[in-house]
């Protein structure tokens, strides 16, 4: 059950990092919700095995905004320099 609270909160996490992230993506809905999913199970599973915070906490869903948001910067600059 973890992982599939993991996958919604990840969803809506792309779906937020979009939002927070300025700039034109060029990105469609399935490319920002694998994102978010992404940077969710990265920042839920990371955050917690470090103890930063525990498993399903408030932390985790902001942890997960922000890997989210770390990998929309990350995926734009790529497709910057291969295009």
């Amino acid at each position: 059950m973890s992982i599939i609270i993991t996958l919604v909160i990840g969803l809506i996490a792309g779906f937020v990092a979009r939002a927070i992230k300025p700039g034109d993506d060029n990105m469609g809905i399935i490319m920002t919700a694998l994102l978010g999913v992404a940077g969710s199970f990265i920042a839920s599973y990371g955050g917690a095995a470090l103890g930063l915070y525990a498993p399903g906490a408030t932390a985790g869903f902001i942890g997960s905004v922000i890997g989210a948001v770390v990998l929309l910067f990350v995926v734009g600059f790529i497709k910057k320099r291969q295009g």
